[in-house]
């Protein structure tokens, strides 16, 4: 690729950032890296009604979360900011200017009472309202395609409410090129004429959109299906003020688990997974919504099942690295059809890149996690999770797999205890308890030899002893190497856990 490849991801602050808005934002950080280039972050605020306070910091963490940060944004090389489109107002209405010159847009007075009249007229004769070519210069419509400059201009001055609409072309067959969809054909009789700039001030989306794609020099844009209905006219005004037509790549939807209909948040709700990367405090209703790092995933599964969704490397394999990734990615191996979602397989890269979490590391996160681990030293904490951490997915997991290790069971598991604890167990504990008591050196080699020896020696079936024992230290038989965990609790904390279940169970 010869060209400088810069891209941008330009999220609206309306609310938290849905992780199909995250899986946008790593394609372009893919496609970016891959090819040397810019990943660029743009906060779209045009529409101030909508504006959600703490929404653009919460997109700004959930990107740095994912270790997938902007080169340029808000605070950050700002070579082409302002990178807020409520910051770069003054910009628009010089561009709308332009295609009204060029004769590519006009002026249009109709009221929403109008508008609608309108539409219903035509609902109720079978058709469908758009305004445009076949009706636009007919009279019925007030714009400044029928008024005269001078009546234009009269109406502007005194006040009336207008918008500036784009002219779209009639008769006319639009070529479109689609990185990942392929040659796409429009015809211009079709389309309506979308409007670009209101009274008020502020434009649409579409015109700021092409202008601070133009004006920061944008390469690629990499976007999400749903504005694929709006390329016909993105081209167009490309072409009305000569500029270079960047590529275009539109991602395919995120579908639900079921594989029908865009994945929502209450689709998380229902199915009890998040839907949004970082915990969300809604600033009017204070409720909560769940987020991925909270639940106990880890950034890395983030962007790895994010990327499996509508990629594919076309080989076996699965987990990837960041930097596997960027240099994997190819936007011409990214499916057209939606990509669903599977909360199960979430899980399973979460369970893989927690073993690739040091002991340590592990360790920290489990103590911040749990109050009654606040007085246990952090490195004994890091040698119990060694022996556990395989069978983990999530952090939460670990107290009801370790629990033991930090205090004396209180209660024995009923079933367990049946099969464990029978007419003679009382009189073999007894034998371990003093084995135990006997050892000099406490390792985990000297208590096999000394527990296993005496089970060999006296002939006994080794789950006459090492059920209860186990059932003794834990409450249940569960857990690690029974060595290990006496190792780890202490010979004197053993022998009472024994004594205790004696006394309880005989």
């Amino acid at each position: 690729m010869t060209k400088n490849v810069r891209v941008r991801f330009a999220p609206s602050p309306t609310g938290p950032l849905h992780i199909g808005g995250v899986r946008t934002a790593l394609f372009n950080y893919l496609f970016a890296k891959k090819h040397n280039g810019i990943f660029v972050l743009r906060i779209e605020d045009t529409d101030q009604t909508r504006y959600v306070e703490g929404a653009e910091n919460y997109i700004i963490n959930s990107l740095n979360w994912c270790n997938i940060a902007y080169d340029e944004g808000p605070g950050k090389n700002e070579k082409f900011g302002p990178y807020r489109q409520s910051e770069r107002k003054h910009l628009y209405r010089k561009y709308a200017e332009k295609l009204l010159a060029s004769g590519h847009a006009y002026y249009a007075f109709d009221t929403a009472e109008e508008l609608d009249f309108h539409r219903k007229d035509h609902e109720s004769k079978g058709k469908t309202f758009i305004y445009n070519w076949h009706n636009r210069e007919k009279g019925r419509l007030v714009n400044s395609l029928v008024l005269s400059e001078k009546e234009t201009q009269a109406k502007i001055n005194a006040g009336d409410d207008y918008v500036i609409r784009f002219k779209s072309p009639q008769d006319e067959t639009l070529n479109l090129k689609d990185i990942i969809r392929g040659d796409i054909k429009i015809d211009t009789n079709i389309l309506d004429d979308k409007v670009l700039f209101k009274s008020d001030g502020m434009p649409t989306y579409h015109l700021a959109n092409i202008v601070d794609d133009h004006l920061m020099k944008i390469s690629h844009v990499i976007r999400g299906e749903e504005w694929l209905p709006s390329l016909a006219l993105h081209y167009q005004l490309y072409r009305a003020f000569g500029w270079k037509v960047p590529e275009f790549a539109h991602l395919p939807l995120i579908l639900k688990p079921t594989g029908k209909g865009k994945l929502s948040k209450r689709d998380g709700d229902k199915l009890g997974f998040p839907v949004f990367p970082l915990e969300w405090e809604d600033p009017k209703t204070h409720d909560v919504s769940r987020g991925y790092k909270e639940d106990g995933y880890f950034p890395e599964t983030m962007i790895n099942f994010l990327a499996f969704l509508g990629w594919n490397p076309g080989t076996e394999q699965e987990l990837f690295s960041l930097n596997e990734l960027i240099e994997a990615f190819d936007l011409k191996k990214v499916n057209k059809s939606g990509a669903r979602f599977d909360p199960d397989k979430t899980k399973w890269f979460n369970h893989h890149y927690m073993q690739e979490q040091s002991n340590d590391t592990l360790a920290e996160l489990f103590k911040a996690s749990n109050k009654a681990l606040e007085d246990i030293d952090v490195n004994y904490i890091a040698l119990v999770i060694g022996l556990v951490k395989e069978r983990a997915t999530f952090i939460s997991d670990f107290w009801d797999l370790t629990y033991y290790f930090f205090q004396t069971p209180k209660m024995y598991d009923e079933k367990a205890a049946k099969k464990a604890f029978k007419e003679g167990t009382e009189a073999v504990m007894n034998h371990i308890i003093d084995l135990i008591n006997d050892i000099e050196d406490f390792t985990v080699e000297n208590l096999q030899h000394a527990i296993k020896g005496w089970i060999t020696s006296n002939e006994i079936g080794f789950g006459k002893v090492m059920m209860p024992l186990r059932l003794a230290l834990v409450g249940a038989l569960q857990g690690p190497d029974v060595f290990d965990i006496m190792f780890m609790i202490g010979q004197a904390e053993s022998v009472k856990r024994i004594q205790a279940m004696i006394k309880k169970l005989k």
